[in-house]
C-alpha cells in the first residue's frame, strides 16, 4: 500500500479488525514486537496518503466482486488462518479448554491495547492453570511467553520430533539449515519441553480437560509401545501451523480455487507478477499465496506485488524490486 501511494496511486486498504496490522498486530504479542511501531508506520502511510477502512470484513460486509467492479487492482492479503488440526477425531478432542493458537493470541494483545473483546466470543485466559502448548514453532513460543504473563501454573510444550543436539554437525548439515537446539525467550522463562511425543487423546471432567494423553515416539515418529502416560492440562493450545487460507468468503465469492504449495495451499498466483489467472485485476501477496512465513517475507511480497500492479496499471514501474 505504501509503495502504490508513493507511485501516486489512490490506495485503500479494508481490515476487518479494528486496528490496521493484520497478524503483526493481533497475533505476535507485545512483548515481541511492540505495537506502537506498527502505529507509527500507519500514521505514516495515512500521511502518504494510504485510506484505511477498519472494521470492515470483505466478503461479508462488502462483495468481494463488487469492490474489484469498484478498482482499477485489488490486491488479497489475507494470510493463511486456516490451522491443522491433527487431532480432529481424537479422543476428548471437544473438551472445553482445547483452543487454537489463534483463538488465544489475539484476545491478549486486544487486552493490552484496551481494545474490548466482543462478548460472542469465549474469553480464554492461562491464570492458575497447567497450560498444555503443541507445537515446537514460534507461535508455540509466543503462546508459552503470553501463558507465563497470565500467570499459568506451569507450561509444558510438546513436540513430536527427537530432541536437536547442542552443537550442529556442519559438515554434515550444509548447505542446509543446521539442525542444533535453540531456546526462544519464552521457553527460557520456564517452559519444560518435551521432545519425541505423540499426543493421544484428551480427557476430563464435567465437560472441561483434565489431561492430556500422549505415547513417547521412536526415531521414525512411531509410537513405543507401553510408553502411554499422561500430563496435567488445564488448558491445551494447538500451534501446529496453518494450512491455507479460510477459503469462505472473498475467496469463494471471487470463484479462487487453492493449490498446494508443500504442506500448505495457497491461491495460484503467478510466480513472477503476483497476477492471479485470467481476464481479471486480482494479485495475491503473502501467506495467501506462498504458505505461512515470516514477516520479512511479508514485506518483500508486499513490495513486490506493489512492482507489479505499478507496472499492470501504467506499462512501466519505477518501484524497487
Amino acid at each position: 500500500a505504501q509503495q502504490l501511494a508513493r507511485a501516486g496511486h489512490d490506495v485503500h486498504v479494508y481490515e476487518r479488525s479494528a486496528r490496521p496490522g493484520g497478524l503483526m498486530v493481533y497475533g505476535i504479542p507485545d512483548f515481541k514486537m511492540e505495537k506502537t511501531i506498527i502505529a507509527r508506520r500507519v500514521r505514516q502511510m495515512e500521511a502518504e496518503g494510504v485510506t484505511f477502512h477498519c472494521n470492515v470484513n470483505v466478503g461479508v460486509d462488502i462483495d468481494a466482486n463488487e469492490l474489484q467492479k469498484e478498482n482499477d487492482a485489488v490486491l488479497l492479503a489475507m494470510g493463511s488462518e486456516k490451522p491443522f488440526d491433527f487431532f480432529a477425531g481424537a479422543p476428548g478432542r471437544d473438551l472445553d479448554g482445547i483452543h487454537f493458537a489463534m483463538d488465544f493470541l489475539p484476545q491478549q494483545n486486544r487486552r493490552v491495547a484496551g481494545e474490548p473483546i466482543p462478548n460472542s466470543v469465549q474469553q480464554i485466559s492461562a491464570a492458575d492453570k497447567h497450560v498444555i502448548v503443541i507445537g515446537g514453532g514460534d507461535t508455540g513460543s509466543d503462546c508459552i511467553g503470553t501463558s507465563f504473563r497470565q500467570g499459568a501454573k506451569s507450561v509444558t510444550q510438546l513436540e513430536i520430533m527427537p530432541r536437536p543436539p547442542e552443537k550442529e554437525n556442519k559438515a554434515m548439515s550444509w548447505p542446509h539449515w543446521p539442525m542444533k537446539l535453540r531456546i526462544s525467550t519464552s521457553q527460557a522463562e520456564g517452559a519444560e519441553t518435551l521432545y519425541s511425543v505423540s499426543t493421544t487423546g484428551f480427557s476430563g471432567e464435567d465437560g472441561k480437560v483434565k489431561k492430556l494423553n500422549y505415547v513417547r515416539v521412536d526415531h521414525k515418529l512411531q509410537p513405543i509401545e507401553g510408553s502411554d502416560a499422561s500430563l496435567d492440562a488445564d488448558l491445551v493450545l494447538l500451534a501446529m501451523g496453518f494450512s491455507g487460507p479460510v477459503e469462505e468468503g472473498v475467496l469463494q465469492q471471487l470463484g479462487l480455487k487453492t493449490v498446494p504449495r508443500g504442506r500448505f495451499k495457497g491461491v495460484d498466483s503467478n510466480e513472477d507478477d503476483y497476477k492471479l489467472p485470467g481476464d481479471n485485476n486480482l494479485f495475491a501477496a503473502g501467506d495467501l499465496r506462498r504458505g505461512q512465513s515470516l514477516v520479512v517475507w511479508a514485506i518483500r511480497e508486499g513490495r513486490q506485488a506493489a512492482r507489479s500492479i505499478d507496472k499492470h496499471l501504467m506499462g512501466i514501474t519505477v518501484l524497487p524490486r
